[in-house]
């Protein structure tokens, strides 16, 4: 698909400004996600121009339904009327890929986005086609780590130290062996059987799809090891990474578990009953492996009637040092701008009410250049999410082990019809 984009001017240092809205672009701008966290931080850090009304179009991202209604969009944008086009859109790591090497996604240097000196790499890689063509930003970087509660350490393991605890579960052996100590008192080490799913995949070798056939990398199979043991030992529960029994088992004063895996955005977004009810008894580290978790990119839609706009809000969410200070410090994020993190990890601005006055920033600050954005697909989220389906029912006792790896089959065969599964090994 080929459109008639709209230039833009910009100021010196090539980022246009919010009130420079040309004449000739749209007023109505389209913003499609699937939740409302950007919504809430563009709503307090970014002044929409004057004369532009902006409408949010929110669909859920489970099952895929954010992808099918934005595809559709997207396909329907260049005969759409001007004040229907997409002009905005968010995606995620597990399936970024699938818009910036499309025709309906546009090169960002070219409307005015070209300072990516503060950007993660990581981030920028993720956002750039295979071609190297640079289509959207994220405004956060997202290093995970593991978070445990201060008070089971201290009890089970004598410490509550981070540098400590962090040398106990420093690779999986380590880990493992604390999970037994965890037992031993009376603790689960996780609340989840997918509780470890990223740090095993992000360290993938391979990727799920290879030459067209559906490929299982021997980091998923240690997960599904792991997770088979530790549900089979009594050290982890089957319920899923967004289920409430986790939050039960993990959140509460009297939490039955030790640790969760989690990025800066996962504090605010997921650990509300935490923050109620064991403020303080959180520390943070980054645990057995190097992981992020997540991210949230925008994207430049091709044919969008509102290109100044699109670039003033990419370059304010990455370059403007008091938006970006104003996430991290305000919003417990961490955000794409190494200058501004390093200034908060060095001051007492990240210190974190949740993490017992821990400075989360300067924790996540020491994880970034472990972060690995590789072996990723446009297939990721749905087999990510079938994977972990399939095998919970296994875990819970409702089909055999045979019976859930073959259902998994029977799913990519359905969603990907064009995925060869005839050689997976899981074994």
């Amino acid at each position: 698909m080929v459109f008639a984009l709209v230039g833009c001017s910009s100021s010196g240092d090539a980022t246009p400004a919010a009130d420079d809205q040309t004449a000739e672009e749209g007023t109505v701008f389209n913003i499609y996600a699937w939740n409302e966290e950007f919504k809430g931080f563009f709503e307090k850090y970014y002044t929409v121009p004057d004369g532009i009304t902006v409408n949010w179009v929110i669909v859920p991202n489970a099952d895929g339904q954010y992808q099918a209604a934005l595809d559709e969009a997207l396909m329907n944008q260049e005969n759409a009327a001007a004040d229907d086009k997409v002009d905005l859109f968010l995606a995620e790591a597990d399936y970024i890929l699938k818009y910036t090497n499309s025709d309906y996604t546009q090169d960002v240097t070219k409307i005015g986005v070209t300072d990516f000196s503060n950007a993660y790499s990581y981030t920028v890689e993720a956002a750039s086609s295979d071609a190297g063509v640079v289509k959207g930003v994220s405004f956060q970087c997202c290093p995970s780590g593991m978070v445990y509660r201060r008070s089971v350490a201290a009890e089970v393991l004598g410490t509550d130290d981070p540098a400590a605890v962090q040398e106990m579960v420093s690779d999986w052996d380590k880990f493992d062996a604390v999970a037994e100590q965890m037992k031993a008192a009376g603790y689960y080490m996780t609340p989840s059987f997918a509780e470890t799913y990223r740090p095993f995949s992000n360290n993938a070798s391979s990727a799920w799809v290879v030459d067209g056939k559906l490929n299982v990398d021997s980091q998923i199979k240690a997960w599904l090891a792991q997770s088979e043991k530790y549900a089979q030992n009594g050290e982890t529960i089957t319920a899923g990474v967004w289920d409430a029994e986790k939050n039960e088992a993990s959140m509460y004063a009297d939490a039955q578990s030790f640790c969760l895996f989690g990025p800066a955005w996962y504090f605010n977004f997921c650990m509300g009953p935490a923050w109620e009810s064991s403020l303080g008894d959180w520390a943070l580290i980054e645990g057995p492996a190097a992981h992020f978790w997540g991210g949230t990119w925008l994207l430049a839609p091709a044919g969008t009637d509102n290109p100044t706009m699109v670039a003033d809000i990419m370059n304010t969410f990455i370059n403007d040092a008091t938006v970006c200070e104003n996430l991290v410090v305000n919003e417990a994020q961490f955000s794409n701008n190494k200058a501004v993190n390093e200034k908060v990890a060095a001051t007492d601005l990240g210190n974190n009410d949740l993490l017992g006055g821990q400075n989360a920033t300067a924790v996540f600050c020491g994880m970034t250049d472990n972060i690995k954005f590789q072996n990723q697909t446009i297939y990721d989220q749905l087999l990510n999410e079938g994977l972990q389906a399939q095998w919970q029912q296994y875990l819970k006792g409702t089909v055999t082990r045979e019976e859930a790896l073959n259902n998994f089959i029977k799913y990519v065969n359905e969603t990907y019809p064009a995925i060869d599964t005839s050689s997976v090994v899981f074994d």
